[in-house]
């Protein structure tokens, strides 16, 4: 698959090191922008109060499906219920709210776990197969939680595993298990 990131950051550039390690063909783009025409799906992971200055860098990027991966902190675009309503109200394409409810900085263990962690995942149904693949492919299990409607909840889940993690474990994975019969 060819897939177009961007954000060079922890999330962003940590993203693009795991897909290219699974066989993916990775564009990473900067502050610059550049062309998305060649890729099959984009991935946003700039900060989140940068999404339409980024995207207007970013040529041949028009109705295709995008992942939405930005972290809200801070004022929030007052026109759009959540940053993937933002992306796909300037891409045109489906999209996904996934890979920001996890500590990038242990990207790097993925391979080293026993059982794939879980990634929260929010995606209307034209990308959800795609956005599964790309987690599956990251080392992640996704973790459905509903439509694009629940991206806000995702946006807003940070605070709470951010204080999980400075209050007594340090950066972590999760997992969500169904219970035995």
């Amino acid at each position: 698959m060819k897939i177009t990131v961007l954000g060079r950051g922890n999330v962003g550039g940590g993203l693009a090191a795991l897909w290219t390690a699974a066989g993916h063909t990775v564009t990473a783009l900067g502050r610059d922008g550049g062309d998305g025409t060649d890729a099959d799906v984009l991935v946003v992971a700039v900060p989140g109060d940068s999404v339409a200055d980024a995207l207007a860098r970013v040529t041949g990027i028009a109705g295709k499906p995008a992942v939405d991966a930005t972290n809200v902190y801070g004022p929030r675009d007052p026109g759009h219920e959540s940053n993937a309503h933002l992306v796909r109200s300037l891409t045109g394409g489906p999209v996904a709210k996934s890979f920001s409810a996890n500590f990038a900085s242990e990207y790097s263990k993925l391979a080293a776990q026993a059982t794939p962690p879980g990634n929260l995942v929010a995606a209307e149904p034209e990308i959800r197969e795609l956005v599964d693949r790309l987690n599956r492919d990251a080392g992640f299990e996704p973790i459905h939680v509903g439509g694009l409607e629940m991206a806000r909840q995702i946006e807003d889940i940070g605070p709470l595993l951010i204080g999980i993690a400075q209050n007594g474990i340090g950066p972590y994975f999760y997992r969500v298990s169904p219970t035995a019969a």
